[in-house]
């Protein structure tokens, strides 16, 4: 015969960590509620955004088993600018061209490398994420392992609900927060987000002008060099060693032309004088590239060289 006691330790040494937890969040969520009040937020959307809230165990478990990034450079490459989405970005292009010519005329940036962001970030506007951003963020910022980055993002979303910007359930986004089209964070949104089709909103969920213009608007102000290109691959020269490869000087372009360097199809680099770094893909085998100020604007956006280097290339295809 099993003694009772045996019945009870179970459930109760089940139940207390989950009891603990219930407590720890709802005493994460009071110090949010100050946080938010001495940030201007009012009480009721304060109200309305926090009450029952609980962590989210999926936002967790991504959070702390993000890849690594394994993938070689081609594998990634050939994956992420594929002919599908090169052809989906050309017919997206070709919808928006008036917008695209409209946003580029304001802020100076290449309406392509805005459109290939657009189509890294969410497929062209139709993958912005499933989760709510408030959980997710409060999720976050509670868990403790970043949790001043995600408190700052969390008073910075309640903000954004406070300012009307989007209904609270139209605010979905990454588990990491990453909200609307352009996938901003909201202390960006706050900073960067532009109201482009002046509507009194700035909605990046479901405006696409408002969302083309804010990573317009990003990489502006990041410091766009209008009418400059990213960079490009190229052939290196005979005995060129990747492993002993300078990769943090810069140089005018036709210094890389003098050192043997040529364009992909073999012929001679431009003598231009535009400031010039070689690249090297993470994971890559041989391909090299030549870039310039704007590749690393591209990479304030998201700072993966191999993100960059895609967008670049999706963008010389998209148009």
């Amino acid at each position: 015969m099993i003694p009772r006691r045996s019945f009870l330790a179970i459930p109760l040494a089940l139940a207390a960590p989950a009891r603990a937890a219930t407590a720890s969040f709802d005493a994460f969520l009071d110090g949010v509620r100050g946080d938010a009040r001495r940030a201007g937020v009012s009480p009721g959307t304060i109200q309305r955004a926090l009450s029952g809230l609980r962590p989210i165990d999926r936002v967790l478990e991504l959070d702390r088993r993000q890849p690594e990034g394994s993938l070689s450079w081609e594998e990634y490459r050939d994956r992420i600018v594929s002919q599908t989405r090169i052809e989906n970005g050309r017919r997206n292009y070709a919808e928006s061209r008036s917008l695209l010519s409209a946003i580029g005329t304001r802020y100076r940036v290449d309406p392509r490398v805005i459109v290939a962001i657009w189509g890294m970030e969410t497929n062209f506007g139709t993958n912005t994420g499933g989760f709510g951003v408030i959980e997710a963020l409060a999720t976050l910022a509670w868990d403790g392992r970043r949790s001043s980055y995600f408190r700052t993002e969390l008073i910075a979303a309640l903000k954004v609900l406070d300012g009307g910007h989007v209904a609270p359930a139209r605010m979905k986004g990454s588990w990491a927060g990453a909200m609307g089209q352009p996938q901003f964070m909201p202390s960006n949104f706050e900073r960067l987000a532009v109201d482009f089709d002046g509507d009194g909103r700035r909605d990046i969920w479901d405006s696409r002008a408002d969302a083309l213009a804010s990573i317009g608007n990003y990489l502006a102000r990041h410091g766009w060099r209008d009418e400059e290109p990213w960079g490009q691959a190229v052939l290196a020269p005979a005995g060129f060693e990747q492993e002993r490869a300078e990769t943090e000087s810069k140089r005018p372009l036709r210094d890389w032309s003098r050192m043997g360097f040529r364009r992909q199809d073999g012929g001679p680099l431009p003598a231009s004088e535009i400031e010039t770094g070689l690249v090297l893909p993470r994971n890559g085998t041989t391909q090299v590239f030549l870039c310039h100020k704007n590749f690393q604007v591209i990479r304030r956006y998201n700072p993966p060289v191999n993100y960059a280097l895609a967008v670049g290339l999706l963008s010389d295809r998209v148009a």
